[in-house]
């Protein structure tokens, strides 16, 4: 049986090994003590604390990190959701100025471009039936053959033979085509077949998976815009 050294009985003969042997073997003399303990900048904690020292404090310095990056860019989306519905209200209200509509067509692709950064937009509207000027004609059935027979909306990468953009067709690499159907003053049909267009210069500028809340209340805009004037043929 070993036996913890009097270091009292030897104190000209002091040698750490023989310290630590007896600090093990009376700890809660040193625990105790704590005038000592704050003297040798230790911090004195109850006996039912666990100190997690430097390695806990990482760690949460780290998460505390990882939530503040959470927040940032939470609250970046949050700016940029705001920035785009403010332009969009702005927009619908430039769109209702329209004075006739082949203007309602051209500030259309001014909004566009001008407030959403897009290469261009368009209306589009089937035939027979008179297609006002500054508006792309499609033939019969161009709408369903664009968005399908029950379709509301297409995004995605552009696609040869759109041909909706004019000059701007070459810098259109994705776009976003809405059904409109208006129904316009005089006319016997419950609805025209037409279409919304707005073509982005970026490839993932539209993507399916993208939400299109917003084109689609500004495409209702120019649905409902456009059912002021009568299209003559």
């Amino acid at each position: 049986m070993s036996v913890s050294p009097d270091l009292f009985s030897k104190p000209d003969e002091l040698h750490w090994p023989d310290v630590r042997v007896w600090l093990q073997a009376h700890a809660d003399l040193l625990t105790d003590d704590r005038a000592l303990l704050e003297e040798l900048g230790l911090k004195a904690t109850g006996r039912n604390v666990v100190e997690f020292g430097k390695a806990a404090l990482t760690r949460l310095e780290e998460a505390a990190e990882r939530e503040a990056d959470a927040r940032k860019r939470i609250e970046a989306i949050a700016r940029a959701n705001f920035a785009a519905q403010t332009q969009t209200h702005v927009a619908a209200l430039d769109l209702m100025e329209a004075r006739n509509p082949s203007d309602l067509a051209r500030r259309l692709d001014a909004v566009a471009q001008g407030r959403f950064g897009l290469a261009g937009a368009a209306i589009a509207m089937e035939k027979p039936g008179g297609v006002p000027f500054g508006w792309k004609a499609l033939d019969a059935g161009g709408v369903d053959g664009l968005l399908g027979e029950h379709g509301l909306t297409w995004l995605g990468p552009n696609f040869d033979g759109l041909n909706l953009f004019g000059a701007a067709e070459d810098e259109v690499k994705s776009v976003a085509l809405i059904r409109m159907a208006p129904h316009f003053p005089g006319d016997d049909t419950p609805g025209r077949h037409a279409l919304c267009a707005f073509g982005s210069p970026e490839e993932d500028g539209f993507t399916p998976t993208m939400g299109c809340e917003l084109v689609a209340f500004i495409a209702r805009v120019v649905e409902r815009t456009a059912e002021r004037w009568p299209i003559l043929n």
